[in-house]
């Protein structure tokens, strides 16, 4: 394995040798492989390591993702990807608040969005919701073969956090690089990524200052207008608060809409199942995002400590995979299995301790409505070839490309 870095658009990092001691969330074969790689290491090595990007640890029970989640004192959230830039942002507030905040500041910060994401201001947004989904599909015409993730999926999340954000639609394409550059792009040299993060933060500079120059009422506009501590959010609050809004909230939700539709694809009895009784959406939509749940949020040690025998130094990357979290045997039964009609399903797919997702409302009535409407109009189909699929790397795991036949229309 070569660790030379190339400062042009090489990985830093080779392949991967072994997954408990030398892991790489970036590797590609990590998340198409992911459950199997995190059974195998619960069995054998709860809590994995790598020296790569300065040293990072995975644990992969449920206990143990819990277990750091609530634990502020020992970890902090100043910095929640894993990648070769360099930390900048320091604690309290972190580089995209609430997100990367810790206790107290955290709960002051993520107090601010509570409101904009309150049911009562997401649920009107399921009608612009169906109807994006179904002119989507309308606009896939009558071929054999549709891309899911590309022609579907990734659209969905990308135009309704434009919206609320008020930002350009047109500028859909921007968006969508800027979540490879950022959450996909972790192994590159960090000369590309500081590149990276400028291109985001002069994008982001063009769009205050038209807010300043036209004002109106969105996300932006709210957090341009409010206050914390009686004062203005300073800039980089306002900033790094839309940088969290605009990728996390674009990049999860996708990533699920997607590994759902996988699924059904994958599943053909699943498939029949929801078509003959639609009662079960409630149960099977809970159940993809336990199974499937995109995140893998990221801590820092903040000050050495041995953890299960495991000698955490400051600074050292945690990584906390939910979705792995969610398939830990001694947390749910037949806990490997999709079970649709599953009642009981306490899952962590949004997350665990103080940031658990505030935008968890509009990610679910996104997933429920993209899911069921592909369904409804396309009740039968499946992968067109699973050689041909793609998933991300990083750590937000979800299909990028998604061909499925489609056997029937509605």
């Amino acid at each position: 394995m070569s660790d030379k870095l190339d400062q042009g658009t090489t990985s830093l990092y080779g392949p991967v040798n072994d997954w408990a001691t030398d892991f790489d969330h970036a590797d590609p074969e990590y998340n198409p492989n992911a459950h199997e790689i995190w059974a195998d290491l619960r069995a054998t090595c709860p809590v994995a390591h790598s020296d790569r990007y300065g040293g990072t640890w995975l644990p992969v029970t449920h206990a143990d993702v819990s277990r750091i989640a609530y634990d502020t004192e020992n970890f902090s959230s100043r910095s929640v990807v894993v990648s070769t830039a360099e930390i900048l942002a320091e604690a309290p507030i972190g580089g995209a608040p609430p997100i990367s905040s810790d206790p107290p500041f955290h709960h002051h910060a993520r107090r601010l969005l509570l409101p904009p994401f309150a049911p009562k201001q997401i649920d009107p947004w399921e009608h612009d919701v169906r109807a994006l989904c179904h002119q989507l599909i309308d606009e896939m015409a009558d071929t054999d073969v549709v891309d899911a993730a590309v022609q579907y999926a990734q659209h969905i999340p990308v135009n309704v956090i434009a919206r609320m954000l008020g930002f350009p639609l047109e500028d859909a394409d921007l968006f969508r690089g800027f979540v490879h550059d950022v959450l996909e792009g972790v192994n590159k040299a960090p000369g590309v990524r500081e590149a990276a993060f400028e291109r985001l933060d002069a994008y982001l500079e063009r769009q205050i200052q038209d807010h300043i120059d036209n004002p109106r009422e969105d996300l932006t506009s709210f957090l341009m207008n409010t206050t914390i501590f009686d004062q203005p959010l300073s800039p980089e609050h306002v900033r790094g608060s839309i940088v969290l809004l605009l990728l996390a909230g674009i990049d999860t939700t996708w990533s699920a809409i997607g590994s759902s539709i996988w699924h059904l694809a994958s599943t053909p009895g699943d498939l029949a199942r929801l078509g003959a009784d639609p009662d079960l959406w409630p149960t099977a939509i809970e159940e993809f995002l336990r199974v499937y749940a995109p995140v893998t949020m990221a801590r820092m040690v903040a000050k050495d400590h041995d953890f299960n025998g495991c000698p955490m130094k400051v600074d050292d990357w945690v990584l906390l995979p939910f979705p792995a979290a969610n398939l830990d045997p001694a947390e749910f039964d037949r806990a490997d299995e999709v079970l649709i009609d599953r009642e009981v399903n306490r899952h962590s797919a949004f997350g665990l301790g103080i940031h658990r997702c505030l935008g968890s409302n509009l990610a679910r009535l996104e997933v429920r409505v993209a899911v069921e409407t592909f369904v409804e109009r396309f009740p039968e189909f499946e992968l067109a070839d699973p050689g041909t699929v793609r998933w991300s790397v990083g750590q937000i795991r979800g299909p990028r490309e998604l061909p499925v036949r489609v056997l029937r229309r509605a």
